[in-house]
């Protein structure tokens, strides 16, 4: 497998974050709003979360990228309860898993390599003790 350049993860992450929030998005507008629950809560609750790291993410800014991949691990959380537990939604969780696991793994990729590129990351310990 040939290594990806920073410029083609940054493209994947992008790409996987922006699809991930169009398929919760779609699923919760369309494929299977919700029945015992408001959709505006439901919307506030799964689209808001993605909403906060989305300047940087469109900006390229690697911070982002490493830190939003907090926010992502509760829809990990969700898909992956969702696969267990429903019948009804385990291919759209399924989706979701796809795409946030994408999403994620790109997304620290980029911010690796990139904050490579730029010299910048965090010092190793035994580096740390020399000071």
């Amino acid at each position: 497998m040939s290594k990806l350049t920073t410029s083609q993860l940054l493209l994947l992450a992008k790409s996987s974050y922006l699809l991930l929030l169009a398929w919760v998005l779609l699923w919760h507008l369309w494929l299977s709003p919700p029945v015992d629950i408001s959709l505006t809560m439901m919307l506030v609750f799964w689209v808001v979360p993605l909403l906060f790291p989305l300047k940087g993410i469109l900006a390229g800014k690697p911070y982002t990228y490493a830190w939003s991949c907090f926010v992502l691990l509760l829809y990990v959380l969700h898909s992956t309860t969702l696969l267990v537990v429903s019948d009804t939604e385990r291919w759209l969780a399924a989706v979701e898993l796809v795409l946030v696991l994408s999403a994620f793994w790109f997304g620290l990729q980029y911010a690796k390599f990139r904050g490579k590129e730029l010299g910048i990351g965090l010092k190793k310990l035994k580096d740390k003790t020399k000071d």
